[in-house]
């Protein structure tokens, strides 16, 4: 992102700060957006930073009830955004800060390798007052066909000592926004945030994060923090809901999720939830609600509320509908999502990738020694066809390849052309393409990373590493190049503490193509799988790296 660029999205960040003099409760404090300046400034934010502010008699149906206005709130509520821009933004900005935080304000060090110094001054500390605090149905509606209760999803607090809420605690309350006004006029630039609607993104698009970990804690450092990603899955009507594996901290919910073209950057979505868990599995996936579903619905219920007058606040119309292709797409080709398929085995799943209009690679453990698997081919979720595929061969246990061949019942003819890689070069982008955490419910993820270790034996790669994120499901997934588009690898595993049980899934190992390549020729050829066979015969070396220890080193024997 060129320096313009970045200031742009930064510029359209702020830090949302919520308290009351005369209440216990402490204070709330996240990111938000500027969707205006002046005149108006209008900012979107987080809805649930108001829900510990709600009048004692007031209980509201959170999965019901579409908008709360500002008397259905404590009176005396003392809201302050803290922007770009005006000069009144050094040291007694954060002083005031510092002072609404309290003496709870959370401690939080640099870590000794650390050397950053003070962000620029520029920042000004402003008074808002609460409009409304609105839910987004379509969000809501999305959220729950691809969550499920059962699977034990976990999202990260508000506050970021604070542990992870269980999903019945915290879905009541994901698909709310608030909207704010600032009370102070802002004289040095009067503009729109410019919109983009989700529903002309696709998975693998670029995109741009900006909100401020750890919210009002020590903004000269957080503040408007950057980070960059893709579009990682999609789901529900026009996209209402993203997922994106930008890496955000707890306290960027509220900021905005941005996507460039020539005319600058764009405003897609708002980060929901930056960390989330299946169970004890960390996901790495930031939850987005797409902009324009929640400007939609402000625009409905303005439009069926008399005695609202706020001519000045027309969302509907923050949105360009005329710009469908906005989004800069220089990631995976699209078509290379149609190679990988889910791959069922009783009630667990895995992914798979097509090598061919018949043949399918996946993992040993995907197929659970069975004999047959479902094949379904979901890339698009309205066209999901099953077919039956034969398992023709697994490795054994005792391999390190964990691999497995299926040939399908009935040939495909729509698939692309899939290139295979013949050489890999460590520090290359890659994406990894799998139905990893949410399975058929909304279609393959795409993540983004780099090639980061390419791992020899005798001169032959053995093991490719990478940093995408990847997931339970995502075994037998593809490891792509991200601008060669060619298959480099199956991917067989991500990394796991036992000691701790903690799972890093932005470090996988995948098996290398070119261990692969001469046994699928032999197979499709001459119907051989005598070059299969030979992946359970490999050297003690191969056993070495794949069981992740170290080669063992021969020691000289004792004379005694």
């Amino acid at each position: 992102m060129s320096e313009t660029l970045g200031s742009t999205v930064a510029r359209a960040g702020c830090v949302i700060s919520v308290s009351h003099s005369r209440d216990t409760r402490g204070c709330c404090s996240g990111s938000g957006v500027l969707l205006s300046r002046d005149p108006p400034g209008i900012v979107l934010c987080p809805g649930i930073l108001f829900a510990p502010f709600l009048l004692e008699f007031e209980h509201p149906d959170w999965s019901q009830e579409k908008v709360l206005l500002s008397d259905r709130f404590l009176p005396g509520l003392q809201i302050q955004v803290l922007k770009a821009g005006g000069d009144n933004s050094s040291k007694a900005n954060r002083d005031r800060l510092a002072g609404d935080l309290g003496g709870n304000n959370p401690v939080l060090r640099f870590n000794p390798l650390s050397n950053r110094g003070r962000s620029p001054n520029g920042w000004r500390h402003c008074e808002a007052e609460l409009l409304m605090v609105a839910a987004c149905p379509q969000f809501q509606e999305a959220f729950s066909q691809i969550f499920s209760t059962s699977d034990r999803w976990h999202f990260g607090g508000n506050d970021f000592e604070e542990e992870v809420n269980t999903l019945e605690k915290d879905l009541p309350c994901l698909h709310w926004f608030a909207l704010l006004r600032i009370l102070e006029p802002d004289s040095h630039e009067a503009s729109w945030v410019s919109c983009v609607p989700a529903g002309s993104l696709r998975k693998g698009d670029t995109v741009f994060t900006c909100g401020s970990p750890f919210g009002s804690l020590c903004p000269e450092i957080f503040m408007n923090t950057l980070s960059k990603g893709i579009v990682s899955n999609l789901a529900g009507a026009n996209n209402a809901l993203l997922l994106t594996d930008a890496r955000c901290l707890p306290g960027t919910e509220g900021g905005g999720v941005f996507v460039t073209s020539g005319m600058g950057p764009h405003l897609v979505g708002i980060i929901v939830a930056p960390l989330c868990w299946k169970a004890t599995e960390w996901v790495g996936l930031t939850l987005v609600c797409a902009v324009d579903a929640i400007l939609e619905s402000v625009a409905g219920i303005l439009s069926g509320s008399r005695g609202f007058p706020k001519p000045w606040l027309l969302p509907a119309e923050l949105v360009t509908r005329s710009h469908a292709m906005m989004a800069l797409r220089n990631g995976l080709d699209r078509h290379l999502l149609d190679v990988v398929v889910l791959v069922e085995c009783g009630p667990t799943w895995g992914s798979g990738v097509m090598m061919n209009s018949k043949l399918m690679l996946t993992c040993r453990h995907v197929v659970c020694g069975a004999s047959s698997v479902c094949i379904r081919f979901v890339t698009d979720p309205k066209r999901d066809s099953v077919v039956k595929g034969k398992v023709v061969f697994s490795t054994k246990d005792s391999s390190p390849y964990d691999i497995a061949l299926v040939e399908l019942e009935e040939g495909l003819s729509t698939l692309p052309e899939l290139p295979l890689a013949s050489a890999f070069h460590p520090g290359e982008d890659v994406s990894i393409v799998s139905f990893g955490v949410f399975g058929q419910a909304c279609g393959p993820s795409v993540t983004s990373g780099i090639l980061s270790a390419v791992i020899t034996v005798e001169d032959k790669p053995v093991m490719l590493q990478a940093t995408s994120a990847v997931h339970g499901g995502s075994s037998g997934g593809a490891l792509f190049g991200t601008h060669s588009g060619k298959l480099l690898g199956i991917v067989a595993s991500n990394t796991r503490d036992n000691s701790v049980g903690v799972t890093y899934p932005h470090l996988n190992f995948s098996i290398p193509v070119t261990v692969l390549q001469s046994a699928i020729l032999q197979y499709i050829h001459h119907g051989s799988l005598h070059g299969f066979q030979e992946l359970d015969r490999v050297g003690e070396r191969i056993q070495v790296v794949w069981r992740l220890q170290r080669e063992p080193v021969e020691m000289p024997r004792s004379k005694l």
